[in-house]
């Protein structure tokens, strides 16, 4: 059996910042805009010096949130190719490609396009009312927000010290999340590139330097340290944090920002479709292993044993109109 494991397509295809949208409306009412975009996601897989058999391909794909809406446009699949859908509940949907043969030198494809409506969220007005989960009396969903998961050592004692001096001086919740935003904003130099190796919160706060994904991880490190529910959120080419705070009343809602880029707390100006929210979930390819991100996938088996190898170009890229 020959399993190759591809980098995940919003790093290796280097996906422009903002992409191309078709539609900016205003949402009535609001400050806030509705960006409609396409996508096409998918996979190119080739059978190289030899053929192979019950070849299985995975990729993550947008899927509806409460700030997202989608639908596929169209399919553009190579004959004999399948496709299917894995949905993890909360987290991501993963496109499943089966492919039942290919002969040496043979190309597959499968590639959908989708069209996401994507809510610009905005900051909220007013701010004070916000305070505080109740971590005692809160959802259970919300404590895998609140524990460690991997490469966000959260419980790691120089992120708890780190995380009780910041914003000791604050009261009110909003004033305490954006102490840790602007903390990291200032402590942390924006540094992309960095070699293909993405290093943990702990490694990020020694460092003092990291990319939008390692600056995501030391916030919500953060935040989950202090007691605020926090996940990275993944879109094509960037990630960023989202932190989760009630109100009054005791009804909670998440809020996004950047943790590198433009500062944006409380808001997401960046229209790119969502792929993927949390970062702790099940490895496919270890029933016990966790990791932060869903890897893209292919198995196959080579009809000739020990002869060939599977090649795979991962697709994420906006339709330009």
């Amino acid at each position: 059996m020959t399993i190759l494991l591809a980098a995940a397509c919003w790093v290796a295809l280097g996906v422009p910042c903002w992409g191309q949208f078709t539609r900016v409306a205003a949402v009535e009412g609001t400050s806030s805009k509705i960006v409609t975009q396409q996508w096409r996601v998918g996979l190119i897989i080739t059978a190289e010096g030899g053929a192979f058999r019950s070849i299985v391909g995975t990729t993550t794909v947008p899927m509806d949130w409460p700030e997202q809406r989608v639908r596929t446009v169209k399919e553009d699949l190579s004959p004999g190719v399948t496709l299917g859908y894995h949905e993890i509940k909360g987290v991501a949907r993963q496109m499943v490609v089966k492919i039942p043969e290919l002969a040496a030198g043979e190309e597959a494809k499968a590639i959908v396009t989708f069209e996401a409506r994507r809510l610009l969220q905005t900051p909220p007005e007013a701010t004070d009312d916000f305070v505080l989960t109740d971590v005692k009396r809160s959802d259970a969903k919300l404590s895998v927000f609140l524990a460690p998961s991997p490469q966000i050592e959260s419980n790691a004692r120089e992120i708890v010290e780190t995380a009780k001096k910041i914003g000791a001086d604050k009261e009110k919740a909003w004033e305490i999340v954006e102490a840790v935003y602007d903390w990291v904003r200032e402590k942390v130099e924006f540094q992309d590139n960095r070699g293909g190796t993405v290093q943990g919160a702990l490694a990020t706060l020694r460092d003092g330097a990291g990319d939008c994904d390692e600056m995501t991880a030391l916030f919500v490190a953060l935040c989950r340290a202090k007691g605020i529910p926090a996940r990275m959120v993944r879109v094509p080419g960037h990630c960023y944090p989202e932190f989760y705070l009630q109100d009054r009343d005791g009804k909670g809602k998440w809020f996004p920002c950047q943790a590198a880029g433009t500062r944006a707390l409380g808001g997401m100006p960046d229209p790119r479709p969502v792929l993927q929210k949390g970062d702790n979930v099940s490895d496919p390819r270890s029933k016990k292993a966790k990791v932060r991100f869903l890897p893209e996938t292919l198995v196959g088996f080579p009809v000739a044993k020990g002869v060939g190898k599977l090649s795979v170009k991962l697709i994420c890229e906006p339709v330009e109109k």
